[in-house]
């Protein structure tokens, strides 16, 4: 299995958050220690091929003494992942069928995915890129993908994705956007990033104005499961980037035993609300390889979404969607 890069982009000196992000939990025995849970409680493998990954500010959200907080199971890697299951894959959303050229990814009209780092400051167990080979698919950024996106004038939206594409440091940022403020038929940008929530120190003054300075629409959507994920740490980090006119977005995935209950997701989506954040997508699960103990019945999938529906209001209602292979767009859940 191809490993994702621990290592950061290099940069002159380090950044308050990535030093922030080197104090964070790298091993099974220490998070479930800092947790105060008996590893007999878990069935945890330390020696996953998908290593631990979790900021220290994760890790004190999670419920102490707690083995089933949902917040920990999306991050404790677990025996489960090994198994070997019918119609689970290594690409489960055909990125690699959709690449344009190395970490540029075209599936739909008139918008594009690069795909800048495969280092995440926390690693999700149900990541349907957990087995994306990042090491070949370096993109070459004034190369191969500013040349593609010179010679598409369709192209009107660029996504920022990886991995998360906030492990930039603010110097390799600036000068991407820059270079993109460049193309006049780009006018979209939006960044698809978990910073605002696992790592706030990550939503610095450097940030802030280096994405003010793209000439069009500024779009971040961050990846919020569950509503003990935002405090007001949480809070102020989406402020900043408010103030900044970045317009924010949420999108989660169903999950079985962390999100899986009509009440919690519409708790989510009324938190998200309070701290200036829509919420966008709630994705079933990308089926891949390592992730089916999360996965949920379609039945059981679309009511939750139905009672959902009959508890928000329809601009908190998140779009309930399968992503398919080959298709032109998100597919939405026929759940009627």
């Amino acid at each position: 299995m191809p490993m994702i890069p621990d290592s950061l982009p290099a940069a002159q000196a380090p950044e308050g958050w990535q030093q922030a992000l080197t104090a964070g939990f790298r091993r099974v025995d220490a998070l479930l220690a800092h947790c105060a849970i008996d590893p007999t409680q878990v069935d945890a493998d330390p020696d996953s091929p998908f290593p631990l990954r979790v900021t220290r500010h994760y890790a004190d959200l999670i419920e102490k003494g707690n083995p089933r907080d949902p917040l920990l199971l999306q991050v404790l890697p677990d025996t489960r992942e090994a198994l070997e299951m019918a119609g689970y894959g290594e690409d489960p959303v055909g990125d690699r069928d959709a690449e344009a050229a190395p970490g540029l990814i075209h599936k739909y009209p008139g918008r594009v995915l690069l795909t800048l780092t495969g280092a995440c400051a926390i690693h999700c167990r149900y990541c349907f890129r957990r087995h994306y080979p990042y090491g070949a698919s370096v993109p070459d950024i004034d190369g191969a993908v500013f040349d593609y996106l010179r010679a598409r004038p369709d192209i009107h939206e660029l996504i920022l994705s990886g991995g998360d594409p906030l492990m930039w440091p603010n110097a390799r940022l600036a000068e991407l956007i820059e270079h993109l403020g460049q193309l006049p038929h780009l006018r979209l940008l939006r960044i698809h990033s978990r910073m605002p929530t696992v790592l706030p120190e990550r939503i610095d003054d450097g940030l802030t104005a280096l994405l003010g300075r793209f000439p069009g629409r500024v779009t971040l959507v961050i990846h919020v499961n569950h509503p003990r994920e935002l405090d007001r740490r949480s809070a102020t980090a989406l402020g900043r980037l408010r103030q900044a006119g970045v317009q924010l977005l949420n999108q989660s995935v169903l999950l079985r035993g962390i999100n899986d209950r009509a009440e919690v997701l519409a708790a989510l989506s009324f938190r998200l609300y309070e701290q200036g954040v829509l919420p966008y997508y709630l994705h079933r699960l990308d089926r891949v390889q390592g992730s089916a103990h999360f996965d949920l019945p379609d039945a059981q999938s679309c009511h939750i979404h139905r009672q959902l529906r009959e508890r928000l209001p329809g601009y908190l209602l998140p779009r309930m969607v399968n992503e398919i292979p080959g298709t032109k767009s998100k597919t939405p859940a026929h759940c009627g």
